[in-house]
């Protein structure tokens, strides 16, 4: 149908709504939940909304950060980090490590998570999460428009060296999905969905 009374703008001038629509729209999202040491050896732990998965081979995530935050910072240290799978369970916790705090200041200690040493990386992992990924940095890259003019974000992107699954989230060798009652982004300052199996559905490719 092409008779859609359509509500129009351009980003550059305003959207002209109550919220900018732009992370409602690109949603949901997964969260990167992202842990990182600074070289003094301070823990961070932090989400993103703007994270996702870029490449099989070799396995790469991203994730952007808006201003350069001490998560970026402590990456580009020491080219280390660690995702977390955000769930239902540790919802709250979650939020919590979105304070703004002191460099410092132990994220996983504000939320009453326990940090788990990583195997190949020398950064903690969530160790009430169901899945981490521990990361070594590829490649941070400041973000600019199409008119050439940098932006106040950076995609910080890391190669997934080891993979932490627990076990009763795999059956018949597949890693269920929605087992782990996953969160995701849905706009606004503090939308979210939660992934059930009974949301889901398969669409066979016709490869």
């Amino acid at each position: 149908m092409t008779d859609k009374d359509l509500y129009f703008y351009e980003p550059c001038k305003g959207h002209g709504l109550k919220h900018d629509p732009f992370n409602a729209i690109i949603a949901p999202r997964p969260i990167g939940w992202i842990s990182s040491r600074d070289t003094k050896g301070h823990v961070n732990l932090a989400p993103y909304s703007f994270f996702n998965a870029f490449c099989y081979v070799p396995p790469i995530i991203g994730f952007s950060s808006t201003n350069w935050k001490d998560t970026v910072e402590n990456i580009q240290q020491t080219g280390e980090f660690v995702w977390n799978l955000a769930t239902m369970d540790l919802a709250k916790h979650m939020n919590a490590t979105a304070a703004h705090v002191a460099p410092e200041v132990d994220e996983f200690e504000i939320a009453g998570l326990t940090a788990v040493p990583g195997k190949l990386v020398n950064v903690p992992r969530v160790g009430e999460s169901p899945v981490a990924f521990e990361c070594k940095v590829s490649d941070i890259v400041r973000l600019k428009g199409a008119d050439g003019k940098e932006a106040d974000a950076w995609l910080t992107l890391g190669e997934v060296v080891a993979v932490h699954i627990d076990k009763a989230m795999i059956e018949d060798g597949v890693y269920q999905t929605a087992a782990a009652r996953p969160i995701v982004r849905a706009g606004r300052r503090g939308d979210y969905f939660e992934i059930k199996p009974e949301n889901m559905f398969e669409m066979v490719r016709p490869d």
